[in-house]
């Protein structure tokens, strides 16, 4: 008996879909044209991720130490540096390395040096990167408390201005991402809202014949679940497509390439794309339609 009235309920949601061509065509094109930008606007804001998480493992900091610092306080002051929250890595660079790296810049010239070896000028240092950009000055401030340190070397500056960036795409994106998951209820319940009414009579007969609310209610809610998924399957398709294409455009850029920028590919978003684009289409699906329901139920 409940395997019958379930699969009325069904059946009843996949009619009202084909009996309503024309505002479930419309539906699923302005529901397309929201998801498609809401797709393009996800997968910015997974970039933008991708790229800080980049940045945060590249930046770094040099510490410096005092050239009259032992062997045994240069160990204790790189043992200090890993023991500070918001440290990742801590790499030493003795005072021959630096001078091999100095040699290494000059390239052609590096014989400046040579007399250097005996009596090296320069410093051992730690280089030091974060688990969190938003750390940097943090950890900077704390190392500079540690004794033997010369000085430090940052780019705290550009790291500020990276973070402003990405938190200001963060936030824009996530203001155009609720606004047209709004907007795309209420297309949703209006079209159902259509249905509805062209259905009102019946509903007020079945409700003085004592059928209950749910079973109203559960062929418009499967009406708007198989309109959510159809226009998710098409603009998961669509972002695929100008995704991949506006990627390699990118890619190929000569500034891209000479800053070493890499992007997440769409295969790596593919499981949580279409986990966020069915959650999207199925709860606006489901929202559209129990708002559009509500006045025509009160009998």
């Amino acid at each position: 008996m409940k395997f019958n009235i379930i699969s009325y309920l069904i059946g009843e949601g996949f009619g009202n879909v084909f009996k309503n061509k024309k505002s479930t065509i419309s539906a699923m094109l302005v529901m397309c044209i929201s998801m498609l930008v809401f797709g393009l606007f996800f997968i910015i804001g997974e970039n933008v991720n991708h790229i800080m998480n980049t940045v945060e493992s590249s930046q770094e900091i040099q510490v410096f130490i005092k050239l009259d610092a032992t062997d045994d306080e240069i160990v204790a002051v790189g043992e200090q540096i890993k023991q500070i929250d918001g440290v990742n890595k801590v790499t030493f660079v003795s005072r021959d390395e630096a001078l091999e790296i100095m040699q290494d810049r000059l390239g052609e010239t590096s014989y400046l040096l040579e007399g250097y070896k005996e009596d090296n000028f320069l410093k051992a240092s730690y280089k030091v990167t974060f688990t969190d950009l938003e750390l940097a000055s943090q950890v900077e401030s704390k190392i500079n408390e540690l004794d033997n340190i010369a000085k430090i070397t940052s780019s705290n500056e550009t790291m500020s201005k990276l973070l402003a960036i990405a938190n200001g795409i963060r936030i824009i994106t996530a203001i155009i991402l609720v606004g047209l998951v709004i907007g795309s209820i209420f297309i949703i319940a209006n079209t159902i809202k259509l249905t509805v009414y062209a259905r009102r009579k019946e509903i007020s007969i079945m409700k003085y014949v004592g059928a209950t609310n749910s079973f109203i209610r559960w062929p418009f809610v499967v009406e708007g679940i198989i309109i959510g998924i159809l226009s998710a399957a098409i603009s998961i398709l669509l972002v695929g497509g100008i995704y991949k294409l506006l990627a390699e455009k990118l890619l190929e850029s000569t500034i891209v390439k000479s800053i070493g920028l890499s992007l997440v590919t769409f295969g790596e978003m593919f499981s949580l794309i279409i986990l966020v684009y069915l959650i999207l289409g199925i709860g606006i699906g489901i929202i559209g339609s129990l708002l559009s329901m509500r006045k025509y139920l009160e009998v």
